[in-house]
């Protein structure tokens, strides 16, 4: 193959292995980071046929790197973390020091140095979000309290690795062959530590006013091309100039740049225009990372690989169990969220990854992590069920206790409501619509997947469901048997037309509405069951053409 064409094999290979492989593991209800890892093993040097371009893969990996952890401080929520702060906060430290010190034991063992010891340790340590938050969502937990400990649980866990991030490339250079001593190690700290504070000030100083400053001007010109490429350069320009400015990782710039544009009220314009770039980027992350797995260590080193896996799925486990109890929290909690955390994804790649890079974790490390988080993200699903059959058992017992222990959790929507209106989109068309209808006196119940925009409808009276109507158990959550009528106000028409479907399944008589932006997707949507469909761009052309006809040059002549 020609050198010029091996990006385009690599994307192309890329993105068609991780499709079918996660859409084969979506079908058998497995995370599709699965998928997307084993596109990875695939197209590596391990397996035959294809292999990608080895220099390629790495700085594809980095892209998204950059694009994920801009994402994380883009959803970055304080007021989450504040909310079960007095669990989540010490839970998440003491069970990352105790899945730490079990993979630095297990290191010990094999003879590696500490500092690989405590990379591997601290790799084991992290749950990855995408596995966490769909496992949660599924089961409509997001909104209760376990659900909340479970996500500042999260946050903990990864402002902790934002620390690694840093912390690595100080240690590695100052331990080196690993004779450095205690002062050597603390002046390499202090000198990057330094360089970080700089670079924070700096962000809070100029970013903090700059970053606004410039989508206000982008989203002005009327542009949606120029303002998700102004968020793409936002993200990738400071990840870069951090780097090459103040000596700190991509990982660490890309953070601060979401966490900065978080604050602003482009906010969630801004996730949305650049989510299909950061998926796209982040699935051929995933690809890159598979693409380092060797699968023979599974043949050759079957009891490392057992033992890496019991520690994520029973060491750390068993110690966020043990920490959640100890706080007085009931055993529904506890186990949820210690299943929830059985396992490791993302984070754990990118401190892997980086503690490959720079020499201080064996290529055996690194493939181990890879291996434990394949094994744990499939026996997560498992978990799930039984404790899912466990709880159903369990019921009675545990919501005496969770009565006694915990906060009740909140009624989203009235079990009595009837005859009202579905409006699935909480956006810019949805909300005032919601709005509408509210004030007329029609009662409204939201869908919407976005937490922001949910919080905002509950502030404004409305009982909103979170999560995406796709999902049936959501669907069923807003009691649509009972509604008169259903609102699509969300854009993605293909998406609204199967699930227009579902809902008329459950309920024939209830009337349908839907927005769409093509003629083409007028009639999948009413062919899938809408009652009716509203063509935007023509609506507004109807309005407009109202508007000048009732201007003086052209409005009627009265006859006298």
């Amino acid at each position: 193959m020609p050198h010029h064409d091996s990006l385009i094999a690599m994307l192309v290979y890329g993105f068609v292995l991780a499709f079918v492989l996660g859409a084969v593991a979506n079908r058998l209800r497995l995370s599709p980071l699965v998928g997307y890892l084993l596109a990875g093993v695939v197209a590596g040097p391990f397996t035959p046929g294809f292999v990608g371009d080895a220099e390629l893969a790495p700085q594809l990996a980095e892209i998204g790197v950059i694009l994920l952890m801009f994402g994380v401080g883009l959803h970055f929520s304080l007021r989450d973390l504040m909310s079960v702060r007095s669990i989540a906060i010490p839970g998440a430290v003491a069970q990352i020091a105790v899945a730490t010190l079990l993979g630095w034991g297990m290191a010990e063992l094999m003879g590696w140095s500490h500092v690989a010891g405590l990379v591997f340790g601290f790799s084991l340590a992290t749950a990855s979000t995408v596995v966490l938050l769909r496992a949660m969502e599924e089961r409509r937990l997001l909104e209760t309290r376990r659900g909340k400990i479970a996500v500042g649980w999260l946050i903990v866990e990864d402002l902790a690795c934002v620390v690694a991030l840093v912390m690595i490339p100080a240690l590695a250079g100052a331990m080196g062959s690993g004779d450095a001593d205690a002062g050597a190690i603390l002046k390499a700290l202090a000198l990057t530590f330094g360089k970080v504070a700089a670079f924070v000030a700096f962000m809070l100083i100029v970013g903090r006013k700059a970053i606004p400053w410039m989508l206000e001007r982008v989203a002005g010109t009327g542009s949606r091309e120029l303002f998700t490429l102004a968020v793409l350069a936002i993200a990738m320009g400071v990840a870069f100039g951090s780097a090459a400015m103040f000596g700190v990782s991509f990982a660490l710039g890309a953070f601060f740049a979401g966490m900065l544009l978080n604050e602003s009220e482009f906010s969630h314009q801004a996730a949305q225009d650049s989510l299909p770039m950061r998926d796209a980027f982040a699935v051929l992350f995933f690809v890159s990372v598979g693409m380092l797995f060797d699968p023979h260590i599974v043949l050759e080193r079957p009891f490392m690989v057992l033992a890496t896996t019991l520690i994520i799925v029973v060491g750390k486990s068993a110690a966020a169990y043990l920490i959640v109890r100890a706080f007085g929290h009931p055993r529904s909690t506890a186990l949820t969220i210690s299943t929830s955390l059985a396992q490791i994804g993302e984070f754990a790649f990118i401190i892997a990854g980086l503690g490959l890079s720079l020499g201080i974790l064996p290529k055996d490390g690194h493939s181990l992590v890879l291996a434990g988080a394949l094994i744990s993200i499939m026996l997560n699903p498992i978990l799930f069920i039984a404790l899912d059959r466990w709880q159903v058992r369990e019921q009675a017992r545990e919501d005496a206790i969770a009565a006694a222990n915990a906060e009740p959790e909140p009624e989203v929507v009235p079990v009595d409501i009837a005859d009202h209106a579905i409006v699935v989109g909480y956006g810019r068309v949805g909300g005032q619509l919601a709005h509408l209808l509210h004030e007329r006196g029609v009662p409204v119940v939201v869908i919407e997947d976005d937490a922001d925009l949910v919080e905002q409808a509950r502030a404004y009276g409305l009982p909103a469901v979170r999560g995406n109507v796709a999902n049936k158990r959501v669907m069923l959550e807003a009691a649509p048997e009972r509604a008169k009528l259903a609102v699509f106000a969300i854009p993605q028409a293909l998406e609204a037309g199967e699930t227009i479907e579902r809902l008329k399944a459950i309920n024939p008589a209830i009337t349908v509405l839907a927005r769409a932006h093509s003629e083409l997707q007028v009639r999948h949507l009413l062919e899938h069951g809408a009652d009716a469909a509203v063509l935007a761009e023509r609506e507004l052309a109807y309005s407009l053409a109202e508007m000048v006809m009732a201007t003086p040059p052209y409005r009627p002549a009265r006859r006298t």
